[in-house]
């Protein structure tokens, strides 16, 4: 069986969230849940695939996003075209470009910024899990 990878972040405003990650990264609704033991989520992604993230806000004891500049979600879009679109896309949903910390994520991607300071880098190359020989 494929392990699958959850990206769980709390956020201060769920329906906003939800809006600007389905319209930026043109993800779709999995899953979402009300007052589940005081939380509120929605799970967003692609079907079939092997990630997705989880957004959630808690309704007795909200908690603040903290992220750092370096607290990265990295998407490789090998395909120039397809890099340009999607960052066309991640502007007009509302994300922020900034510029990143670290300048190698600047060399050949863009970096956005969410309302709750979360980044996303998307990066024009391709990447392949391959083992490092010991």
């Amino acid at each position: 069986m494929t392990p699958h990878l959850r990206i769980a972040r709390p956020v201060t405003n769920l329906a906003r969230t939800e809006s600007l990650y389905r319209a930026g990264l043109s993800l779709d609704r999995l899953g979402h849940f009300e007052d589940h033991e005081g939380f509120d989520g929605v799970m967003l992604g692609t079907p079939g695939g092997t990630w997705h993230f989880e957004f959630t806000y808690c309704r007795t004891h909200p908690v603040a996003p903290t992220p750092t500049p370096e607290d990265l979600i990295v998407l490789y879009l090998p395909d120039e075209q397809a890099w340009h679109a999607r960052c066309a896309a991640m502007e007009s949903a509302g994300f922020r470009p900034v510029v990143s910390l670290n300048p190698w994520w600047d060399r050949a991607g863009r970096s956005f910024e969410d309302a709750d300071g979360y980044r996303v880098v998307l990066q024009n190359s391709a990447w392949e899990n391959v083992a490092e020989a010991s």
